[in-house]
C-alpha cells in the first residue's frame, strides 16, 4: 500500500480493536495498522501490551518485529489492558482470544473466548460489530450473540459476525494482507457492509470473499484444517505401506501429486504435522460433531490424529534401527525443535516429541533449532541443548532431521562427517537428497524409503 492510499483509508475507515494479543491477535493488530486504520489491541496480560507497546514481538515471525514497530510510530497502532478505552475508542471489535484443548478433553476451551466477549460485551454502549476469528466449535457464535445481547448496554444493536482466520505460521503477514479468501459469516447486511469497509484494501487486491451465515463460517476453518491433516496422514499412512513392500513413498507422493485431482500441496511424507492448530482443530472438531450427534461423520479423524502419532514413534524405531537396537548411551544430534521451519512455536511439536522418547529410552540428545531453543529449554529441560548443528553433532552416533529448516536442508555431508562419530542420519521430513548424503559416505534412512 501506498502512502496516499493509507491515508485514504485512515481518513474514512471506522476504527479497529482487536481482542487478544498472541499470536493471531498480534498479527492481525499490526497489519491491519499496516493498511492504514487507527487499531487499538487490548490483553489481560500486562507484561505482554508492555511488550508490544516498547516495539517488541513476543513470538517469531519473519517481518513482523520491522512492521510492528512501523505501525508504533506512525501513531495508528496501541496496546492497552482497559476494555473500556477499547469499547469507547473501536467501531469494529475483532475477538482473536486461543482456543487450546481443554485438559483431559479433546474439546475445545473457549473459556478464554467467552470472558474476553462477556467483558468487552459489558461495556459496549453504542452500535458496534464484533467479529470473531478465534477457531471455535460450530455454534459458539450463536450463543455469543445471544450473550452479547443480554450483557452490552446497546443490547441489539451489537452484532456478531465471524471471519475465520487461516493463518500459516512463518506467511501470517501473506496471509493477512494477501489471503487466499475472506469469509464473513454476517446475519445481516448491516454487518456484510462493515466487514467490506474494513477490508476494503484487501478485497481490493483481488482476495475473493464468501459471505455466508455464521455457523457455516466457523465450520470453514475447522473443515479445512481436517482435509489437510487428512491429506498428511493419507501419504504417512501410504510411507507405512511402503516400508512393508520395500517401495519409495517419496516417488509414489510424486505420482500422485500429478493428478490435478489430487494436487501435490501437504503430499509431502514424514513426521507428520504438529502445532497449535491442526492436532487441537480435528479432535475438537470430533469432540463437537459427537455433542450434535454425527459422530460418525467424522469418524475418520480418529485414524487421521493415529497415523500421525504413529509416524512420531516410527521415526524413533528408525533412529534405533540404526543405532543397532539399543538405545542407551547413544549420542543423538536432534535438528529441530519447532513443529515447523520459520516459527519457534513448540505446541505438539513432532521433534520435540522424538527427541524426549530418544532420551527415554536412554540416548543422550542434543537438540539445536534456530529460534525455538529457549521455548524447547522451558518445556523440555531434562534434554540437552547446543549452538549450532556442528556443535550437536559433534562425536554424534545418529544425526536425526526433526525440523525442515533450510540450514538443514543445506548442510554439507561432506563437512558435518568431519564431526560426527558415526556416519548415519535418518531424515525425518524428506528434506535431504539421499544420493547426495549416500555418494558423502552416509548411512541414510527416511520413513517409507528403501
Amino acid at each position: 500500500m501506498g502512502t496516499g492510499s493509507v491515508e485514504l483509508v485512515a481518513a474514512t475507515a471506522p476504527k479497529i480493536t482487536v481482542i487478544g494479543t498472541g499470536y493471531l491477535g498480534a498479527t492481525h493488530a499490526v497489519c491491519m495498522a499496516a493498511l492504514g486504520y487507527q487499531v487499538l489491541g487490548v490483553d489481560v496480560d500486562a507484561d505482554k501490551i508492555s511488550r508490544l507497546t516498547s516495539g517488541e514481538v513476543p513470538f517469531f515471525e519473519p517481518g513482523l518485529p520491522e512492521l510492528l514497530i512501523k505501525a508504533l510510530d506512525s501513531g495508528r497502532l496501541r496496546f492497552t489492558t482497559s476494555f473500556q478505552e477499547v469499547a469507547d475508542f473501536g467501531d469494529i471489535h475483532f475477538v482473536c482470544v486461543g482456543t487450546p484443548q481443554r485438559a483431559g478433553s479433546f474439546a475445545a476451551d473457549v473459556s478464554y473466548v467467552d470472558a474476553a466477549v462477556t467483558e468487552l460485551a459489558g461495556h459496549l454502549r453504542r452500535r458496534a460489530l464484533v467479529v470473531g476469528k478465534s477457531t471455535v466449535p460450530v455454534g459458539t457464535a450463536a450463543r455469543l450473540a445471544e450473550l452479547i445481547r443480554t450483557v452490552a448496554p446497546a443490547g441489539g444493536s451489537v452484532e456478531l459476525a465471524w471471519n475465520p482466520e487461516f493463518l500459516r505460521e512463518g506467511f501470517a503477514i501473506d496471509d493477512t494482507m494477501r489471503p487466499d479468501r475472506l469469509v464473513f459469516g454476517v446475519s445481516s447486511p448491516w454487518a456484510e457492509q462493515r466487514l467490506r469497509e474494513v477490508f476494503a484494501p484487501v478485497i481490493g487486491q483481488g482476495s475473493p470473499v464468501m459471505v455466508t451465515d455464521p455457523q457455516t463460517a466457523e465450520l470453514v476453518k475447522v473443515a479445512a484444517n481436517s482435509f489437510l491433516a487428512t491429506k498428511i496422514s493419507y501419504i504417512n499412512a501410504m510411507a507405512e505401506v511402503c516400508e512393508a513392500i520395500g517401495a519409495d513413498v517419496h516417488d509414489l507422493a510424486l505420482a500422485l501429486g500429478l493428478d490435478e485431482r489430487i494436487g501435490s500441496r501437504f503430499l509431502r511424507p514424514g513426521l507428520g504435522f504438529g502445532g497449535g492448530c491442526l492436532p487441537k482443530d480435528i479432535r475438537a472438531f470430533m469432540h463437537r460433531a459427537e455433542e450434535l450427534g454425527v459422530g460418525q461423520a467424522v469418524a475418520f479423524l480418529r485414524e487421521v490424529d493415529g497415523i500421525n502419532q504413529r509416524r512420531r514413534a516410527r521415526t524413533v524405531d528408525l533412529v534405533r534401527e540404526l543405532a543397532g537396537g539399543d538405545l542407551r548411551g547413544v549420542r543423538v544430534a536432534a535438528l529441530g525443535a519447532a513443529f515447523k521451519p520459520d516459527s519457534d512455536d513448540i505446541r505438539d511439536a513432532p521433534a520435540l516429541d522424538v527427541a524426549s522418547s530418544l532420551h527415554q529410552l536412554g540416548a543422550r540428545v542434543r537438540v539445536f533449532d534456530p529460534v525455538a531453543l529457549d521455548n524447547a529449554r522451558r518445556a523440555y529441560p531434562a534434554l540437552e541443548y547446543g549452538q549450532s548443528t556442528f556443535d550437536v553433532a559433534t562425536g554424534a552416533d545418529v544425526v536425526v532431521l526433526l525440523t525442515e529448516w533450510s540450514q538443514f536442508r543445506e548442510i554439507d555431508p561432506a563437512a558435518l562427517r568431519t564431526v560426527v562419530a558415526r556416519r548415519r542420519i535418518v531424515d525425518g521430513r524428506h528434506a535431504l537428497d539421499p544420493a547426495h548424503w549416500r555418494a558423502a559416505g552416509w548411512e541414510y534412512r527416511a520413513l517409507g524409503r528403501p
